[in-house]
């Protein structure tokens, strides 16, 4: 609270005080998990066996990130995985954006009864044996388009898109087609450059939606040499702890590095999208909000 001079009173500098030091002890709790899996991804397997809380490395070493990335499986993963972000999110964001623009118009005919599939379609689906079925009868099993076409829209963010498209002012609409722009030239050049901070945050979630595509790659993925890096990543962890035979990796390499790889194969996995969310972070909560406000 202020008082009279503008200045904070001291109830409101104890309450900021209070504020600060619980967020920051609040964020060390959270961040010190990632602290201990980074140090010990890259402390001496021997060292990490005493199993202390470490964090800091111990006998910095790098045996793991080498043996991690010194088979074919893992720097194969990586590329797999890129492919199916980048193109999966292209995907998505195609048919999202231009299915909300359409939902977003209220002269679209039948646009009531479309949103009423969609929404029934969040609530119930056909299950994964008849998607399975499907797939199957449609030649896409052992196939990229396995991972990326099912689940080419999200209804719950297609909702979110559509109702930001609908707060966008009629007038700019209206003075485009005037000029003799076609709905597809309203869309590129007026709607979507006005919504770049929905469309930042929704690249995100689809993107780390592909990114961490594990589940779907077990059922519709067959060919070792098409798994992503998740799946991949697995297979290490299950031979770290025993649990499979050793395939394309040293099974008595991994037994001496076994926590070591566990923690590198964390670290890997997480990362990439570590250095993504910063570029896209100030669009985050904006982006979310804008859509969100009018139903």
């Amino acid at each position: 609270m202020m008082n009279k001079l503008g200045r904070k009173s001291l109830g409101g500098l104890l309450f900021d005080g209070f504020n600060t030091v619980f967020l920051a002890l609040f964020a060390l709790v959270a961040l010190l998990p990632f602290v201990h899996i980074a140090a010990v991804s890259l402390s001496d397997s021997t060292l990490v066996q005493a199993k202390d809380f470490i964090l800091l490395p111990k006998g910095l070493s790098l045996d793991a990130y080498k043996y991690l990335f010194e088979t074919d499986s893992v720097p194969r993963g990586l590329w797999v995985t890129v492919f199916i972000t980048v193109s999966g999110t292209l995907i998505n964001l195609l048919f999202t954006l231009t299915m909300a623009y359409a939902l977003a118009r209220r002269e679209l005919m039948g646009r009531k009864p479309i949103m009423l599939m969609i929404t029934f379609s969040m609530l119930f689906s056909g299950g994964m044996i008849p998607s399975y079925l499907l797939l199957r009868d449609l030649a896409m099993l052992d196939t990229y388009w396995a991972l990326t076409i099912p689940g080419a829209i999200s209804a719950f963010n297609l909702i979110i898109i559509k109702n930001f498209f609908q707060q966008l002012p009629a007038g700019l609409e209206e003075s485009a087609k005037i000029d003799g722009a076609s709905d597809i030239g309203i869309l590129v050049r007026i709607v979507l450059p006005l919504s770049m901070p929905t469309i930042a945050t929704f690249t995100l979630f689809y993107a780390v939606g592909h990114w961490n595509t594990f589940f779907a790659a077990i059922i519709y993925m067959n060919d070792p040499d098409k798994w992503p890096i998740q799946v991949i990543l697995r297979q290490i962890v299950l031979l770290a702890s025993g649990l499979e035979e050793a395939g394309d990796f040293d099974a008595s390499e991994i037994n001496q590095l076994s926590q070591s790889i566990k923690m590198a194969v964390i670290v890997v996995a997480t990362l990439p999208i570590l250095l993504l969310y910063p570029f896209l972070q100030k669009y985050f909560v904006k982006g979310v909000l804008l859509g969100s406000i009018k139903g």
